[in-house]
């Protein structure tokens, strides 16, 4: 199978992850059972982990998104991170190799409701040194 093949089939699939295989073949420029092969062993490989919306926080009534940088003790790092798998307004977690180990997205009704899910959930799992969070205000692309 073809890197540039499946490279071309991703591509389409970050642009529009509702594209049906007929789209993705018509813009990738192949046929429509090479992208169900393709997309097939990419889910399998575990390349292709969800499809999801993308959204934008300032057209999100009701809801603020923070991103957050959090600091764990590395002899609590695999329990820390399954409790934070577990908690509701997180809707994303992430290792990171930045400034941060990890990096969550945590969604509330609002920027007051976010400080509390970082001071009353995060912030008071054991292990959890330090939260950093960033207001995510519009989305530019």
């Amino acid at each position: 199978m073809s890197a540039e093949t499946e490279d071309r089939i991703l591509a389409v699939l970050e642009d529009d992850a509702q594209a049906s295989y007929a789209e993705i073949a018509d813009r990738a420029e192949v046929s429509k059972p090479t992208v169900r092969k393709y997309i097939e062993k990419l889910e399998s490989e575990g390349v292709i982990v969800g499809y999801s919306a993308d959204i934008d926080p300032k057209k999100l009534s009701g809801k603020s998104i923070a991103l957050v940088g959090i600091d764990v003790a590395s002899e609590r790092y695999v329990e820390v991170t399954q409790e934070l798998k577990n908690l509701d307004a997180v809707e994303s977690l992430y290792t990171s190799s930045g400034d941060h180990m990890l990096m969550a997205e945590v969604r509330a009704s609002d920027g007051d409701a976010v400080g509390d899910v970082i001071r009353e959930d995060i912030l008071a799992l054991d292990g959890v040194e330090a939260a950093h969070p960033s207001f995510l205000q519009e989305r530019l692309k």
